[in-house]
């Protein structure tokens, strides 16, 4: 089964994905934060920051684009597939009220016949594979026996499952009989994503969905650099080598955003983290409050000297 790392607007950029590719290698794919194709077929200077040719960072990633227009998402994909990229994802799950507004991401969900419009155009011209993201609904999950029938109908290479509704965002309990629904009658490969933090849990899907083509890790594998190489034989995550990873990721950071830059995106890192030291809530609050870098840098070492992680 397959291992990918999700899409996470200020987390898993290049930075990110480079070292945690480097120093974690066997995640099989890194999907981008969503890039957003203009009317005038221009990617922001900030979506270009996001992605870089697959042959210069050797880190396999598929690009994920967040439209509501056809025409827009082809002609990304042109321009994506000229820099050598294999694959495209089309973000039908960013549960973001800004997004969902402009009838983008899973504020598409709530309109079968435009995203069918959509699809149709996409797969009727699009030269790469192209893969959905999506979760089961906008308000309730009752929508979600046509949404399925609706991406079966397509040539998808795989559909990438968040088994919840656009309003319970990221919490409430994952709707574990949606993704058994698809299992069951979906033709296409299936990847479930969400609140899989543990090898137990990757474990408990794999042998409850045999079939199962992969799955997305978010938030724990943040947390957790080295639960793809635990789920497949490899050592547990050493106290260490996790202090050895923030160091780096810091230092990259650091060095291609200067140090101020750097200590926000490792505070987006430390919500993830935080969850392995649950006895470092004092420590924990400093750096969630901190605007110092050389005080982040302080109150994480003295996590790592004080309390080991729990995984």
């Amino acid at each position: 089964m397959l291992c990918y790392f999700a899409p996470m607007e200020g987390l898993t950029g290049p930075v990110f994905r480079e070292v945690h590719h480097a120093m974690f290698p066997g995640t099989d794919r890194y999907y981008t934060p969503f890039l957003a194709p203009t009317q005038n077929h221009q990617f922001a200077a900030r979506d270009l920051r996001e992605i870089l040719p697959p042959e210069r960072s050797g880190v396999p990633t598929v690009p994920q684009l967040l439209t509501k227009s056809s025409a827009d998402f082809l002609w990304a994909e042109g321009e994506l597939r000229s820099l050598g990229f294999e694959e495209v994802n089309l973000n039908l799950g960013c549960p973001s009220s800004t997004v969902v507004a402009k009838g983008k991401g899973s504020g598409l969900l709530g309109d079968l016949p435009r995203l069918e419009e959509l699809l149709e155009g996409i797969f009727a011209g699009c030269a790469l594979p192209v893969s959905l993201k999506t979760r089961i609904g906008l308000k309730d999950a009752e929508s979600w026996e046509p949404l399925l029938a609706l991406y079966d109908r397509f040539p998808a290479a795989e559909l990438i499952i968040h088994p919840r509704t656009r309003t319970e965002l990221y919490t409430g309990n994952i709707h574990e009989d949606a993704f058994a629904l698809a299992y069951a009658r979906c033709t296409l490969p299936l990847c479930f994503n969400g609140e899989i933090r543990s090898v137990s849990r990757i474990r408990q899907l794999e042998n409850r969905y045999p079939k199962l083509h992969a799955v997305m890790l978010g938030r724990g594998l943040v947390a957790n650099p080295a639960l793809v190489r635990e789920y497949r034989g490899g050592e547990p995550l050493r106290k260490s080598e996790l202090q050895a990873y923030h160091d780096a990721l810091y230092t990259a950071y650091a060095d291609r955003f200067g140090a101020h830059n750097a200590m926000h995106r490792m505070k987006e890192v430390w919500i993830c983290l935080r969850t392995l030291f649950p006895a470092a809530g004092r420590c924990s609050d400093k750096i969630a409050r901190n605007k110092d870098a050389d005080e982040l840098l302080y109150w994480a070492g003295r996590i790592f000297a004080e309390f080991d992680p729990v995984l």
